[in-house]
């Protein structure tokens, strides 16, 4: 029996589980195990996929799983003798070891020092609760998607800053949205709110109950981020870093930004057995014509190995087209031989249902969601969002009979130009 740090090491033998035997008894596998499960998450490097006919390898699963630190280490057979001798060891340590827990105890008294775990310990001898707290961000990110998710596993996403989370802006406008939709307030239960800095955040969980805080070190995403500035394509990069997360640990998502109001549930407007569907600035009226412009703002996604490896392919596409934002460079990739190749399939959603300020959906028996696309300055888009839910709400307040003749009332944009960019 060997003392070391605030911890008794034991000779290793076959009873015994291998966090408490001498480092060189134990197996490299348990060391690789226990590495492992004590390691936080870390994002995927871009994979180009497996070529044709060979098999995906298995997803990445959270690390939830029990460190491999307490399987038996065991040691060769070397006959009757070598038996012997370890009982008689293991008597030994028996008899020894409470007389050595009476004489540390009284040397830590005798010195003042409380009996604690030596941080410098290796982390294989850490508590089970110093585990969780390494992968407190992946089992926190697992356990709210999990709550959220639909039967399906399929949750509703959106992400939220400082500058969008105040009173009265742009977060309390989509929630609003939901609440005032046809068929959409039972969706706020499979919302979660992704919060890009600690001030959003704190605002978040007074207003919904799922929310997420997604940090990330030395960037500062609480200020309104101006349309492609560098804040605000960084801003875009980690959010759709952050898709493809949700993607490798299984759940299908919607995707909207704050600023898309939500008027009916798009459920039924979603095209069956797709990968990939997303909305657009400009429809031509074909769902699969790669002609239509996209808008990221706007995607149903379903977990599978295509789409997992499109979001590595798209996310690791910055670096062909810097200087852009996501939206632009899907734009630019959608043509690449390289998703043919991973057989992904894409629709194009209609802007008869999902409108926005570039291109409105016009009859208002008909449409799901409304984006304030085309508009630059949170402002703007708070002032035409208002008159978007105050039309709204009136159209709500009509007879059945007026509603059927009521295809456009739409009073927006306003502040917002059809001339301006796309953010």
């Amino acid at each position: 029996m060997f003392a070391s740090g605030s911890r008794w090491l034991l000779p290793c033998w076959r009873s015994i589980p291998c966090t408490f035997c001498l480092p060189k008894c134990r197996g490299k596998g348990s060391q690789v195990a226990t590495a492992r499960a004590s390691a936080p998450l870390k994002r995927l490097p871009f994979s180009p996929g497996p070529p044709p006919g060979v098999a995906m390898p298995p997803r990445r699963a959270l690390m939830t799983s029990t460190p491999s630190a307490g399987r038996p280490c065991g040691l060769p057979r070397h006959g009757h003798a070598l038996r012997r001798s370890a009982a008689a060891l293991v008597l030994a340590t028996l008899v020894a070891l409470p007389f050595a827990v009476l004489y540390r105890a009284a040397v830590s008294r005798s010195l003042g020092v409380s009996w604690r775990r030596d941080a410098s310990l290796p982390l294989a001898v850490a508590s089970e609760e110093e585990r969780d707290d390494l992968d407190s961000e992946d089992l926190k990110l697992e356990r709210v998607l999990k709550k959220a998710s639909m039967g399906d596993n399929t949750v509703i996403l959106t992400t939220l800053n400082a500058a969008w989370a105040s009173p009265g802006s742009v977060i309390d406008l989509f929630i609003d949205s939901f609440r005032s939709g046809v068929r959409t307030d039972s969706l706020l239960k499979h919302l979660v709110i992704v919060a890009f800095d600690w001030e959003a955040y704190e605002q978040c969980v007074k207003i919904h109950p799922y929310c997420f805080a997604l940090g990330t070190e030395g960037v500062d995403f609480s200020e309104e981020k101006r349309f492609l500035t560098s804040g605000y394509l960084e801003m875009m990069w980690r959010r759709l870093d952050f898709l493809r997360l949700v993607l490798e640990n299984g759940y299908n998502f919607i995707f909207s930004d704050a600023d898309i109001m939500w008027f009916r549930n798009p459920f039924p407007h979603f095209y069956p057995g797709v990968d990939f569907q997303i909305a657009c600035d400009h429809y031509v009226g074909n769902a699969t014509d790669l002609r239509n412009i996209a808008n990221g703002g706007f995607s149903y996604v379903k977990s599978n190995e295509r789409s997992i490896y499109f979001y590595s392919f798209w996310y690791s596409s910055r670096l062909r087209f810097p200087g852009y934002h996501d939206q632009d460079v899907f734009n630019a990739i959608k043509h690449d031989p390289y998703i043919v190749g991973i057989g992904l399939t894409i629709k194009f959603l209609s802007t008869k249902y999902f409108g926005g300020f570039c291109e409105p959906s016009r009859d208002l028996n008909e449409v799901c969601t409304m984006h304030a696309n085309c508009c630059i300055g949170l402002r703007s888009k708070i002032h035409d969002l208002s008159i978007m839910m105050e039309d709204w709400r009136s159209y709500l307040s009509l007879p059945p009979n007026l509603k059927r003749l009521r295809t456009s009332a739409w009073r927006v944009p306003q502040n917002c130009s059809l001339s301006s960019s796309h953010p």
